[in-house]
């Protein structure tokens, strides 16, 4: 049995949910799979679906933690045939005994803003005492395994496993008209999936639009995703005159997001480090690449690791408007996206879970 013990999960949407929710799927092909997570709206229907052992933990978030914490302890103590335990963060484990970890293989996943905290501070001491319960501490990309190490944490114990992808899917027809709808005759067709926060460069993409206007007059550009700074965007595509340009959507449907990322020409994140929040991975690249589509992303954090730079797409930085408009150019530059696009479904087969899991069994096995 795997026991996952996780605060986030599906039907939750989110970059470390939709890990969790594919490594738990994944790990379903070599044994059950038991669940310990939050209660989320609609979560009843998920569960009812799913062929793991999900257990939902109710209640304030004051006291959900600990809560939480003593069904794992309390569960970890009574069965005695769990292969392996996996902790979506260290907050995860933080409440969990030592000495009932120590008895099996135990796994703590990295993230690169949640362990992006100042050496020596109180956030720190806690994320080194919980992270020290782990054998195997699996980074999501290599920047986050080097920010790691920055922070304290032992190298010997740190593995990278990106995170995976589903293989893609047949889009329904009518999914594909809905999204050829929204894009109409436009070229090029950037497309953003991502969480609306700083970090992932939203507003410099708005103000590249503005610049790209003269060059690309039918250029439009649909943004994914939902945040704090949904209204600030949605101000400054205004004040940049560009509305008519951007399409702003949240709360969509996952067959008709397929579909708009499909249809794009690029995937453009330009992320950058503001404050202690940094990109660890950026699976958004890879499910692009998954359909034949190329990205740009930003230097600063871990999307290396899901574009391979002149052959998937591009790295640019993202905290200068100069070298993301640069890159769009040369992206475009003698219909170069569609080498960049060819290469990334390629590129994205090495992500699947069904493959990705392997790496967790070898070190389990």
């Amino acid at each position: 049995m795997f026991l996952i013990v996780t605060r986030n999960f599906p039907p939750d949407v989110g970059g470390i949910q939709v890990l969790m929710g594919g490594l738990s799927e994944g790990l379903l092909n070599h044994g059950p799979v038991k669940v310990f997570t939050y209660e989320y709206p609609d979560s009843e229907n998920y569960d009812k679906n799913s062929s793991m052992n999900i257990e939902r933990v109710k209640g304030l978030k004051l006291f959900r933690k600990y809560r939480k914490a003593n069904l794992v302890n309390n569960f970890i103590s009574e069965n005695s045939n769990i292969r392996a335990i996996i902790a979506d963060h260290w907050k995860s484990l933080e409440l969990i005994k030592e000495n009932y970890i120590n008895k099996f293989k135990t796994f703590c996943l990295l993230h690169s803003k949640e362990i992006n905290h100042e050496k020596g501070s109180s956030l720190n001491r806690r994320m080194l005492r919980s992270t020290k319960k782990a054998k195997f501490i699996i980074a999501n990309s290599h920047f986050t395994k080097d920010l790691a190490i920055r922070v304290g944490i032992d190298p010997s114990k740190i593995h990278v496993i990106c995170p995976g992808i589903q293989k893609p899917i047949k889009i329904d027809n009518n999914y594909k008209i809905k999204a050829e709808k929204i894009y109409t005759d436009s070229f090029p067709k950037i497309i953003t999936v991502a969480r609306l926060d700083k970090r992932k460069g939203h507003d410099k993409i708005l103000m590249l639009l503005k610049n790209l206007k003269s060059k690309f007059p039918k250029i439009k550009y649909v943004s994914i995703g939902f945040g704090k700074e949904e209204n600030s965007l949605v101000s400054l595509a205004k004040e940049l005159g560009i509305e008519d340009d951007v399409v702003f959507l949240k709360n969509i449907d996952y067959n008709l997001k397929t579909a708009l990322i499909a249809e794009s020409n690029l995937m453009l994140m330009p992320s950058r480090i503001e404050k202690k929040s940094v990109e660890g991975f950026g699976i958004s690249f890879v499910e692009a690449a998954s359909y034949g589509v190329g990205s740009i992303g930003g230097k600063d954090g871990g999307a290396s690791d899901a574009i391979a730079h002149n052959k998937t797409g591009l790295i640019c930085d993202g905290n200068d408007l100069n070298s993301i408009y640069d890159s769009v150019i040369s992206f475009f530059k003698n219909e170069n996206f569609v080498e960049y696009g060819k290469n990334a479904k390629e590129f994205s087969k090495k992500f699947y879970w069904d493959l990705v899991v392997k790496n967790y069994l070898k070190l389990i096995d």
